[in-house]
């Protein structure tokens, strides 16, 4: 279902929807010429202004509902997200929510999954080998939450659920090869899979969290269940990596850190990297390829309004804001899909909106955005 924003009733979901009227024509902070002469596709001229529209809140139930991702399978969308009664933080009660969409506006859940005695969370989407696979990365967290301090990534695992049709679920099940490793964004090139995957450096059994001692892999695998290392994306304060794959194998990543988001790139054999400082923090990356263009989202802390859901254009070796989303305290991780040449349909969580009770509430909300085809205003 699409709840319209105005309305702050909680409810899990009802089938027919009432698109919200605002169509926010954002034109935001809208970037510059890119510069001539650039070799790279995404620097097609300029960089165009994003203009968003039906934005709507699509799923409250009174939990915290974050981390989205977003798909279309055999003529359907579906989205993802984790949803927990007890907060963002990590506890066993969280669990793995996916609903479908025949036009993106009217949604029904189709699956709901958790794994015992285990966190899941992030979940990410990947149509592969005619299946569609919902990962998530879990923490262990036994039978009651445990303390920030007592959460260790080498006892990470990944989990994977998929469908044939969308509408029966198989799953979930442990990936093999995904034990220590925080699994993270999938994507497929040349028959293969590949997933993001952190660990700390050599398993060390030291300090319990993350910290630095942590890189970040590119996992591949033949079948979307059992995994093996490819390569390293970042060899220290290693995270949430987005990744695509050009037509020639070449790859080019935006990769969280504790500070500023890294560009990176690498081609076959992928053993040797370029990694670039993108000069702010990206948290919950999402990079895909938007026809001669590559459009970045993610969360980005402002100097005055605190965190925010921002899309900027990569252009070049750099980043040019293109829109704000109306967001606020913990927020982001967003999906997209492609509707056509100058069109998508986005996901991403927020909080900044109250419910009945005047508390803020964490929930899931789609948009429409549009490439405009002239010259870019000014912000």
């Amino acid at each position: 279902m699409r709840e319209p924003l105005k309305s702050i009733h909680r409810h899990s979901m009802t089938r027919a929807c009432l698109p919200l009227i605002v169509s926010l024509v954002m034109g935001l902070l809208v970037s510059q010429p890119a510069a001539v002469g650039a070799e790279r596709a995404n620097n097609a001229g300029f960089a165009p202004r994003l203009t968003v529209t039906n934005l709507t809140r699509v799923f409250h139930n009174g939990e915290h509902n974050a981390f989205t991702d977003l798909i279309r399978f055999r003529d359907r969308f579906y989205l993802a997200f984790r949803s927990c009664p007890d907060g963002h933080s990590v506890h066993s009660t969280a669990s793995i929510i996916v609903l479908s969409s025949a036009n993106g506006r009217e949604w029904q859940q189709v699956h709901r999954f958790s794994v015992k005695n285990r966190d899941t969370r992030d979940p990410h989407f990947l149509v592969f080998k005619d299946r569609l696979f919902v990962y998530t990365g879990t923490w262990y967290a036994g039978p009651t939450a445990p303390a920030a301090t007592d959460l260790d990534l080498n006892l990470h695992l990944g989990y994977a659920a998929w469908s044939e049709d969308g509408v029966k679920w198989n799953g979930p099940v442990m990936l093999e090869g995904t034990f220590g490793h925080y699994v993270w964004r999938a994507t497929s090139f040349r028959g293969k899979a590949y997933l993001c995957g952190r660990r700390k450096i050599e398993f060390a059994v030291g300090p319990k969290g993350e910290g630095r001692e942590v890189e970040s892999l590119m996992l591949e695998s033949d079948d979307g269940l059992t995994w093996r290392k490819r390569a390293v994306f970042q060899e220290i304060d290693g995270d949430e990596t987005a990744f695509v794959f050009e037509p020639d194998g070449t790859v080019v990543g935006v990769g969280r850190r504790p500070g500023t988001a890294q560009l990176l790139r690498s081609s076959p054999p992928y053993d040797k990297w370029t990694r670039l400082d993108l000069g702010c923090s990206i948290g919950g990356p999402l990079l895909v390829r938007w026809g001669d263009r590559y459009l970045v989202g993610g969360r980005h802390t402002t100097r005055d309004r605190g965190p925010k859901t921002v899309f900027w254009w990569l252009v070049g070796d750099r980043l040019e804001q293109c829109a704000e989303l109306p967001s606020g305290g913990d927020n982001s991780y967003p999906g997209f899909v492609e509707l056509g040449q100058n069109s998508a349909l986005i996901s991403y969580y927020s909080s900044h909106e109250l419910d009945s009770a005047g508390r803020p509430m964490t929930a899931i909300y789609l948009a429409n955005i549009h490439l405009s085809p002239g010259p870019p205003v000014a912000p």
